[in-house]
């Protein structure tokens, strides 16, 4: 059995508690690499909660349905009572209601159960950044290897400094308390994958996890979503930016008050593929600078339409203050648009030389890249072919499958 487990294709189980292909990177992470793995002659399952990732041909998706409270179409709603009589739901309801977010222990909980008989089915299992107290029964019975994509303790740090009220730093501190149940799991577990060098770092700080558990596998670029279109023309003046989250993270504040200022010169025009919170700090924010006429936010795009986009700017713009790995700058550079990043994280393992940097949440710094871009086409021309060659190179999803099997295999001969 563990012979034929080493030399043959595998059995893997993916574990995502919320993939949503059209917001944030697990939903993509789930999507590629599945596909990757099964175009490698694997077996692949992805367990999955609400919001349901898309797949691919020859990747089953297995749903594990919950509450899914956080549905925009009946946002918070009140549960029956019969549903609050399945302890995964009552847990997930009472964390929700009491300002947490208890979806991945909920989602562990409920992957705990279907996994509980299933021994013999999976060679092993590889959960995508849940980090429950389920996989802890799991890993004993199944190899189980876990993604971490970046350090939430990040995310928690600065969006409580962005809060000025305490009772606003209170409720960030306690929507952020699953991280106690990340660190706790992620510390037994002899297997853990993540996207960048950076990320290995912060995340062995901050969870207290020795580096030799780790292996550095960075994110595949999808080069079938995103390619250069040279038949569109390239406006001059307009910049792009992805930002699918309203968040100090995302470091959109100080690309807008560039935006700001470089209009005082010229005229130019952002677009931002997402959509604000209504009345957020974003829409706040752009009021103040007066800068309304010069932004343009796209919403939920099809693939298509993304990448014209990126065919219509003169250059993308990563703002981030900080990326585990940052999936929009080689999405970007895929496109063959020259990009325009920040320092943050690992955003420069991702560009290299192929790009601009600037320090991160600096609006001085992205002003002056942004001018130097518009102001020299020669310099834009040799980034964005220089950025696509990068990611043909080093970015693509079959070498991440390719080494993330290596894990797996790892991990199968480790188990007893």
């Amino acid at each position: 059995m563990l012979k034929r487990q080493l030399s043959q294709s595998l059995r893997i189980c993916l574990l995502g508690y919320r993939s949503n292909p059209h917001c944030g990177g697990q939903g993509v992470y789930i999507r590629n690499l599945s596909r990757a793995l099964c175009d490698l002659g694997h077996q692949v399952d992805v367990i999955s909660g609400p919001e349901y990732p898309v797949i691919d041909n020859g990747v089953r998706l297995i749903k594990l349905p919950g509450m899914d409270l956080y549905n925009p179409k009946d946002l918070f709603r009140m549960p029956t009572m019969a549903e609050l009589g399945d302890w995964a739901n009552f847990v997930e309801w009472f964390g929700i209601a009491t300002m947490g977010f208890s979806e991945p222990l909920a989602f562990g909980m409920r992957a705990r159960a279907f996994l509980k008989h299933q021994n013999r089915r999976y060679d092993v299992v590889h959960d995508n950044q849940s980090l429950a107290y389920g996989l802890w029964s799991i890993k004993r019975r199944i190899p189980t290897v876990a993604t971490i994509h970046h350090p939430i303790t990040v995310d928690r740090a600065l969006e409580i400094k962005a809060e000025i009220h305490p009772w606003r730093k209170f409720k960030q501190l306690r929507w952020y308390s699953f991280i106690n149940m990340q660190k706790r799991v992620a510390r037994t577990l002899p297997y853990i994958i993540t996207v960048s060098k950076c990320a290995r770092k912060d995340i062995s700080r901050d969870f207290k996890i020795p580096h030799h558990r780790f292996s550095i596998i960075p994110n595949g670029i999808n080069t079938d979503l995103f390619f250069p279109m040279p038949e569109i023309a390239r406006e001059k003046n307009r910049i792009i930016v992805t930002n699918s989250a309203d968040t100090p993270l995302k470091g959109l504040f100080f690309l807008l008050q560039a935006v700001a200022e470089i209009s005082k010169q010229r005229d130019i025009r952002l677009i931002v593929v997402g959509t604000p919170k209504k009345n957020g700090q974003v829409a706040r924010l752009i009021r103040t600078l007066d800068i309304g006429d010069r932004v343009t936010f796209t919403g939920r795009i099809s693939h298509d339409e993304f990448v014209k986009e990126y065919a219509r700017a003169a250059a993308a713009v990563i703002p981030s203050v900080y990326e585990g790995f940052g999936l929009p700058a080689g999405e970007a550079m895929a496109c063959g648009i020259p990009v325009i990043s920040t320092t943050g994280g690992a955003l420069p393992e991702v560009v290299g030389d192929a790009g601009i940097l600037v320090p991160p949440a600096n609006a001085a710094a992205l002003t002056r890249a942004i001018i130097d871009i518009l102001d020299h086409p020669e310099l834009a021309r040799r980034l964005g072919a220089a950025g696509y060659q990068r990611v043909q190179k080093h970015l693509t999803w079959t070498a991440a499958a390719r080494k993330t099997v290596d894990v797996y295999r790892k991990a199968i001969h480790d188990h007893r």
